[in-house]
C-alpha cells in the first residue's frame, strides 16, 4: 500500500519546502513567514520506484487559539493519517519548548515518528543536530531542503522497496485479478459492486457520501479469482471540506494503486463533468488498465441518449483504448459483459513479449514512417525490449532519442498497441540513447598526415581529408 508521511513542526522551521523537495513540484507556498501553510496540502512523490503521499500541515506552537487551534487540529489529524510523522525542526534556532510540547505529543498518539533536523546549511550538522538528541526519537535525519540535500538519502531510509513483504501480503490476501471501481460520489459505485458480486455487500443509500473507507472483497467467478474494491466518492477539491472525507480519498488513490484494472463509473444523466476527467487521467497516471462504464442508463429517452455517447465519444478519444459500457447497475444490464473487458485489460497488462518480436515491430514501424530529420542527421532507433509489465514498458534505444518528437511516440504507441493487440492498458515507452564511446576523445593528425596538409596547402592542391587516429588527450 502507498504509504502516507504527514510533516508536522513549528511555523517557519520549512515544511514546506521539504514538501516540494519531496513532491518535485511548487505546489507549498514557501516564504520566510511563519504561520504561512494553513490548511492541509496533499501531494503525491516517487523516488526510485515508489511511490507515497506527502501531507504539508500548517506550523505547531503549543498554545494556540482561534484560527491557530483549527490549523492544530488539522496537523493533528495529518498525524491519524499518516503511516510515517515527520517531526521538523529548525537546527538554527536550537532546540525550543515548542518542540518539546509536540515531541511529548507525537508520543502519546503512539504514530512511528522521526526527527528531521532542517536547515542545516552553513554550519557544522552534527553541532546543529546536538541539542535535539534529548528529545528521544530512535531516528534523526539531518536536511537542508532548500538545496536539497538530505532529501533522498532520507527517502531512502523511510520508504519500502518497490517490492516489499507487505505487498506480496497483499497478492495474497487479495488473489486473482483486483478491480477497483472508482467515481464520483452517488454515482452508482457500491449498486455495481453489490451487482457484480451477486449479492448486497456492502451499504447502499442516496446520499452522497455513504462509502467513506475502500472495501477489499475477494470472491471467485467462473472459475477466476476476483477482489472488487469499493471505494470513496472523490468530488472537487474546493468541495471537500469534512475530515473524514479528506481521509477517504487518501484511500481512494491507494486503491487505485493497489487495483489490476480501475472501472471508472459514470453518471450518465450528468454526462461527462471535469471531476470524471481528473479521474481519468489519475488511474492512466498511475498506469492501471480502465474499464469506462456509464451508468444510470435506464430511464432516459433516445434522445438524451444519444447526447451522452455524442458526448463520450467526442470527449474520450484520447482513451479509445479502453472499452465503455451503457449500463444500469441498479437493473443489471449489460454488467456481466464487464468481465470480458476486466479479463482482456488485465491479460494484457501482464503480457510479456521477448525482445527479437518486438525489435521486428520497431523495424516495420521505422520502413513504414522514419523518424525525422534532426540537425541534418536522421534519428535512428536501433532496438526495443520490454521493460516492466502493469502497466507494459517499451524501452527503446538509438541515438538522438531526446529529439524524437511527441507526434512520432505516439505513432509508436499506436502501432505497437495494433499489433500486439492491447487492450485497455496504456503503453508506456522510454527511449534511451547509447554513450558516444568518442565523447572524450579528440582527433589529432599524427606527424606525417600534418606535414602532407602543409604540402598539399602550399602548392594549391585540394586537401583531402585524411582519415585521423583518435587518441586520448
Amino acid at each position: 500500500m502507498t504509504p502516507v508521511i504527514a510533516l508536522v513542526g513549528r511555523p517557519n522551521v520549512g515544511k514546506s519546502t521539504i514538501f516540494n523537495q519531496m513532491t518535485h513540484s511548487r505546489d507549498a507556498l514557501v516564504a520566510d513567514l511563519p504561520g504561512l501553510t494553513r490548511d492541509r496540502k496533499y501531494g503525491e512523490g516517487h523516488y526510485e520506484g515508489r511511490k507515497f503521499i506527502v501531507i504539508d500541515t500548517g506550523g505547531l506552537t503549543g498554545d494556540e487559539v482561534g484560527l491557530d487551534a483549527e490549523m492544530a487540529r488539522h496537523s493533528m489529524q495529518a498525524v491519524d493519517e499518516a503511516d510515517i510523522v515527520l517531526f521538523i525542526v529548525d537546527g538554527r534556532a536550537g532546540l525550543t519548548a515548542g518542540d518539546q510540547m509536540i515531541a511529548d505529543h507525537l508520543r502519546r498518539t503512539g504514530k512511528k515518528a522521526h526527527l528531521v533536523v532542517n536547515k542545516t546549511d552553513g554550519q557544522d550538522p552534527d553541532i546543529a543536530t546536538a541539542d535535539f538528541y534529548s528529545l528521544g526519537f530512535e531516528s534523526t535525519f539531518q536536511t537542508a531542503a532548500a538545496h536539497n540535500r538530505g532529501i533522498k538519502s532520507m527517502l531512502e531510509v523511510l520508504l519500502p522497496e518497490p517490492e516489499n513483504p507487505e505487498d506480496q501480503d497483499r497478492a495474497d490476501k487479495y488473489p486473482g485479478i483486483r478491480i477497483g471501481v472508482v467515481g464520483r460520489p452517488n454515482v452508482g459505485k457500491s449498486t455495481l459492486v453489490n451487482r457484480m458480486l451477486g449479492e448486497e455487500r456492502v451499504v447502499v443509500y442516496d446520499m452522497p457520501g455513504t462509502t467513506r473507507d475502500s472495501i477489499y472483497i475477494p470472491y471467485e467467478r467462473h472459475g477466476h479469482q476476483y477482489t472488487l474494491i469499493d471505494t470513496a466518492g472523490v468530488r472537487r477539491r474546493k468541495n471537500v471540506h469534512e475530515v473524514v472525507e479528506k481521509f477517504s480519498i487518501i484511500k481512494t488513490l491507494q486503491a487505485i494503486d493497489d487495483a489490476h484494472v480501475v472501472i471508472l463509473v459514470i453518471d450518465a444523466r450528468d454526462g461527462l463533468v471535469d471531476q470524471d476527467m481528473h479521474l481519468m487521467g489519475f488511474v492512466l497516471d498511475a498506469g492501471r488498465s480502465l474499464v469506462i462504464a456509464i451508468n444510470k442508463w435506464d430511464g432516459m429517452n433516445p434522445e438524451d441518449r444519444e447526447k451522452v455517447k455524442e458526448q463520450v465519444a467526442r470527449r474520450l478519444d484520447f482513451v479509445d483504448f479502453a472499452d465503455k459500457y451503457y449500463i444500469s447497475a441498479l437493473h443489471g444490464t449489460g454488467v456481466g459483459t464487464m468481465y470480458e473487458s476486466v479479463q482482456a485489460c488485465y491479460e494484457s497488462a501482464m503480457s510479456k513479449w521477448p525482445t527479437n518480436r518486438l525489435t521486428a515491430l520497431l523495424q516495420d514501424a521505422i520502413a513504414q514512417h522514419q523518424p525525422p530529420m534532426v540537425h541534418g542527421r536522421r534519428i535512428k532507433l536501433r532496438f526495443a525490449h520490454q521493460g516492466g509489465s502493469n502497466p507494459p514498458v517499451i524501452v527503446v534505444h538509438g541515438n538522438q532519442v531526446d529529439s524524437l518528437p511527441g507526434a512520432y511516440k505516439r505513432y509508436l504507441e499506436n502501432t505497437f498497441r495494433k499489433v500486439l493487440k492491447v487492450v485497455g492498458s496504456p503503453i508506456r515507452f522510454e527511449f534511451k540513447s547509447g554513450e558516444n564511446p568518442f565523447a572524450n576523445k579528440v582527433d589529432r593528425m599524427t606527424p606525417r598526415q600534418k606535414v602532407k596538409k602543409d604540402t598539399d596547402i602550399k602548392k594549391g592542391r585540394t586537401v583531402r581529408k585524411t582519415r585521423q587516429k583518435s587518441v586520448k588527450r
